[in-house]
């Protein structure tokens, strides 16, 4: 496999948000096929790292659906967004800073609290297994803006969480089962193994 031929193939399937904000690496010596990792608040680029050694054993449709659930996750991350829990954390920052200056203690550690636990709970948002699921979904439906039936998508999708662990030499995790009940239970025509 030409890996400079791949990653160009590979960035045309990208949508716009994709282009702009991932950037694929090769990791040859990385023991996972692929990784997205969790982005910084503030990282513009997102880096996605193959190892284009265990990338090759896929199949294309297995490929396209793993690159872009990992574009949509990675893209679908707004550390900034105005809801809630993003509120909480700059009323409780600027909190936590005016009892700072004014020296209590008490004011400090329940401000600094709250912002502390709004800011894990973004976190752990950003980081559940609701919005891997989700990012599962949206990119079955940019995979079938790229030709793919909604069917040929979920299979395809399914059968690269499964030969991923394979290839990696380990069992399916608990997350990737559910992703691929959940899956299934999209298109009732797929059938378990």
């Amino acid at each position: 496999m030409d890996v400079g031929v791949e990653i160009s193939r590979l960035i045309e399937l990208m949508p716009a948000s994709g282009r702009m904000y991932c950037k694929l690496v090769s990791g040859p010596q990385q023991s996972s096929v692929i990784v997205a990792k969790l982005p910084r608040p503030g990282q513009d680029i997102r880096p996605i790292s193959i190892n284009f050694t265990q990338w090759q054993h896929l199949s294309q449709p297995q490929r396209d659906l793993l690159l872009l659930q990992s574009v949509v996750w990675l893209t679908g991350i707004r550390w900034f967004k105005l809801n809630l829990y993003q509120g909480l954390v700059g009323v409780g920052g600027v909190a936590t800073l005016l009892e700072m200056f004014q020296t209590n203690a008490a004011g400090m550690l329940v401000m600094g609290g709250l912002t502390t636990a709004a800011a894990a709970q973004i976190w752990r948002k950003n980081r559940s297994h609701e919005m891997v699921q989700i990012a599962d979904e949206q990119a079955v439906r940019v995979a079938q803006r790229r030709g793919y039936t909604q069917s040929e998508a979920i299979q395809a999708l399914i059968s690269a969480i499964e030969t991923v662990a394979q290839l990696e030499g380990r069992s399916l995790s608990l997350n990737e089962t559910l992703r691929c009940q959940h899956l299934r239970s999209i298109n009732p025509i797929l059938t378990n193994p």
